[in-house]
Parts: structure tokens; C-alpha cells; sequence
């Protein structure tokens, strides 16, 4: 059993408790949660700061790790998929030490689960050894050519199929992004996750772009898709923003997880919000800065009661892997976003939206959610850049 007392503890799904105690067992599952006037006995572990439970890690590439500083930051997403497509090919064993490089740091970062995008491999072996519990999505994409749309599904379920996950992680068939995927993929992937209950990612109107394209035709991206031979000539635009080719599409049965939403507005939040109420939104500040040097407005998200969650992207596209991190980003940019509110998107929100809520989360009784001590008071101060994570379980 371990007890450990701290200025503050925030349960996530109950108010904090000032001069809190949490008591584990030995393996970290929550047996009480007190406030230090209580009755207690044995030794108690007193620190200062804040106990949270582990972070949640909604929306990360590990396979791209081995990309950290390759690429320049500022160009826009367009440039950066060049980027990633032309430095992409590395020897096998510099890839895997980046993953388990990567890995270690999210451990040391007091992540405690990731949702993490697959487009090949690399990841698998990492992934069996169980020290953070993931949900991977196989990303799927056909560049919005019908006549693929078979044999990219194909392609992909291999690498689906492969993926053996240990116990307490998932996985699923996922859309990449609604510029990138065809009415015949959707309709695939929907029949393959059909019959449970999964988490569907799809990467969510990350530049001017996206919308262009479905708007009119115009933008970048009918150049971009031309640089790789790419028609899109059969490509008839919708005359609406693109989340609403995704919302025509996807499965409103399942859990959708929209990541980046830097373009979403209050009214495609509420037309998300009636069309399927397990909607998660995931947010990654440091990767929007890094390649599009632009944030979301997340006090359309907040007005509109959406469940925010936050994600690291990948090392190709940020400086490190932390939510902490995030969330100093966030205020640093966006100062009314409170600590509380920014901590439940770290945590509670974000396990809901991978499902991993039955254990991860909030300290709560008979949860096993990891536990973090921020070193500072938010009954004092706002979250600043001298705050640091100490995982403690």
C-alpha cells in the first residue's frame, strides 16, 4: 500500500480535495481518496504540488519519431506532407530506437495511454510490451479515387490484421482525413467496424485548404494531388466545409474523435454535436503552431459544452511528446482556458474518448489511472512554463 499527501488533489471527476491523501495498492489501483483532516494511519509520502491522475494521449504518430527536426516548422501542412513523404524512408533499426525512444519519454512525461495512428508496422513490437496502454488506429486513405477504394482497404486491413494487442488495448479501421478518403473507403470501413462499439479518428480541417476543396475545388490541394499523378477529375465538390463530407459518411453509431479542428466553427460544432452524441474533439496546439502557426478557438468548444481532448501528434511535428507541454501552449495562447477545465481534457475526457475509462482517467476507487504531481498550487497561480510532471505511479 502507498499514501501520498499533497496541497492539492484532483480527482478530475469529483472536486479537488486541498491537503489530500490518496491511498493505492501496491499496483496503483485507488483505495481511498481523503482529505488529510481524516483519520489515517501509517506512513505518508507529504508532498508539494498538485496529484492529477496519468495523462491521456489522444492523437500521436509514434511510427514518425525518427523524424524529430527534420522539418521545418511555419511551411503549412501541404509543405509538411512533402516533407514527411520524401524523408519518410529510414534504416529499420534507427526507426525502432526512436519508438522506444519515444515511448520512454511519454512514460517519463506521466502519459499513461495513447491513441496512436498506424499506417505500417513499426509500432507493433513496441506495442506488445505493454507499458502504456494504447488504442491504435490503422489510418486508411485512397486520395479520393472510388476505383481504389477496394484495394486501399485491402492494403491496409493486412496491416490491421497484423496488429496482435495486448490485453486492455484496441485497436480499429480508421479514415485519415476527408480530403484523402472516398465514399467507397468510408463505406468500408464503416462495414468492418460494424457490430461494436470502436473509436473512429479522422484528422479534422487542419488547414485553409481542406475546406477549399470541398467548398469549390480550389486551394492547394488539387496541385498537391497532381505533384503525385493524381486525378481529381471524378472529384465533385460539396458546395460545405469538409467536416460535413465526413459527417455524410462516417458511422454516427460509433465514437467519433475529430483531431486538430483549427477551422471548426460554433455552428459545425453543434451540426457535430446533433448528428452523433459521442462526439470527442482532439486538440494539438503544439503541432498546429509548429506546422500551420495557428490554434483552434477553443472558446467555441468551451461555449459549446464539446469534449475537448488533447493529443502530441507526432515528433515529426513537435518538440516533444507532452501534455503538460500542451496545456502551457494553451494557456500561453489562450489564457481563459482554466487549469481545471484544460485537466479534464488531459484526462478524463481523453480516456472516455479512447474507452479506456473503466481504469484510466480520474482517481477514483478501484481505478488504476497512474498518478502525477504537478509542483505547483492552482489555488496560487495560473499553469506556467516553470511547472514540471513527476510520475509517481
Amino acid at each position: 500500500m502507498q499514501k501520498f499527501q499533497a496541497d492539492w488533489v484532483y480527482p478530475v471527476s469529483t472536486d479537488p480535495v486541498k491537503n489530500g491523501i490518496v491511498i493505492t495498492d501496491h499496483d496503483g489501483t485507488i483505495r481511498e481518496v481523503m482529505s488529510a483532516d481524516s483519520s489515517h494511519v501509517g506512513d505518508i509520502q507529504k508532498l508539494h504540488g498538485t496529484i492529477i491522475p496519468g495523462f491521456i494521449n489522444t492523437h500521436c504518430h509514434l511510427e514518425l519519431s525518427h523524424m524529430k527536426g527534420l522539418l521545418d516548422t511555419g511551411t503549412g501542412l501541404i509543405s509538411f506532407i512533402n516533407d514527411v513523404v520524401r524523408k519518410r524512408n529510414t534504416p529499420h533499426e534507427v526507426i525502432q530506437q526512436a519508438i522506444s525512444n519515444a515511448e520512454d519519454e511519454m512514460l517519463r512525461n506521466g502519459i499513461v495511454a495513447v491513441g496512436d495512428i498506424s499506417n505500417v508496422t513499426d509500432t507493433f513490437d513496441q506495442k506488445q510490451k505493454g507499458r502504456l496502454r494504447y488504442y491504435t488506429f490503422v489510418e486508411m486513405f485512397d486520395f479520393l479515387q472510388e476505383k481504389d477504394g477496394q484495394s486501399c482497404f485491402d492494403q491496409y486491413y493486412k496491416i490491421f490484421e497484423l496488429l496482435q494487442t495486448p490485453e486492455g488495448h484496441r485497436k480499429s479501421c480508421v479514415p485519415h482525413a476527408p480530403y484523402s478518403v472516398s465514399n467507397t473507403l468510408f463505406a468500408l470501413i464503416n462495414a468492418q467496424n460494424r457490430g461494436a462499439q470502436h473509436t473512429i479518428s479522422i484528422h479534422n480541417q487542419e488547414m485553409e485548404s481542406e475546406n477549399a476543396l470541398f467548398l469549390n475545388k480550389s486551394g492547394g490541394l488539387p496541385a498537391f494531388y497532381e505533384g503525385f499523378n493524381i486525378s481529381l477529375g471524378d472529384f465533385v465538390s460539396t458546395g460545405r466545409s469538409s467536416i460535413y463530407y465526413a459527417l455524410h459518411h462516417m458511422d454516427p453509431m460509433q465514437r467519433a474523435l475529430y483531431v486538430h479542428n483549427i477551422l471548426t466553427t460554433p455552428e459545425e460544432i453543434r451540426d457535430a454535436h446533433a448528428w452523433n452524441d459521442q462526439v470527442y474533439w482532439a486538440t494539438c496546439p503544439n503541432a498546429n503552431l509548429y506546422i500551420e502557426n495557428r490554434l483552434p478557438d477553443y472558446r467555441a468548444f468551451i461555449e459549446q459544452n464539446a469534449r475537448m481532448t488533447i493529443g502530441t501528434d507526432s515528433l515529426a511535428s513537435n518538440w516533444q511528446l507532452s501534455i503538460l507541454e500542451e496545456m502551457k501552449s494553451i494557456v500561453r495562447y489562450q489564457s481563459y482556458v482554466s487549469f481545471e477545465i484544460m485537466l479534464r481534457w488531459a484526462t478524463l475526457n481523453g480516456a472516455e474518448a479512447l474507452g479506456f475509462e473503466d481504469t484510466l482517467g480520474s482517481i477514483e476507487v478501484g481505478k488504476k489511472p497512474g498518478l502525477n504531481l504537478l509542483n505547483f498550487n492552482p489555488e496560487k497561480a495560473k499553469l506556467h512554463e516553470g511547472v514540471i510532471v513527476k510520475k509517481l505511479i
